[in-house]
């Protein structure tokens, strides 16, 4: 329990970058904007950008790629 975890605003799939083989959005050490997309989440063929709730320092990514997430599954942490 983070105080700068963002958690999963619905269940589908985490996706870490734009498409396959593009740079992912965010690395660990990235400084944040507060709006700027950290991920998408695609759910019923629909991609969903989540965007930080906060500016700050990304100090962990919390799932993989393509990794199947559930509703308030920790995501991301932000310092």
């Amino acid at each position: 329990k983070h105080p700068g975890m963002l958690p999963s605003p619905m269940v589908g799939t985490a996706y870490l970058a734009r498409e396959p083989g593009a740079p992912p959005f965010v690395a660990v050490g990235d400084r944040v904007k507060e709006g700027q997309t950290l991920l998408l989440i695609e759910a019923m063929k629909t991609f969903n950008p989540i965007p930080a709730p906060r500016a700050g320092k990304i100090i962990a990514i919390l799932v993989s790629d393509a990794q199947p997430v559930e509703y308030g599954e920790p995501l991301v942490i932000i310092e």
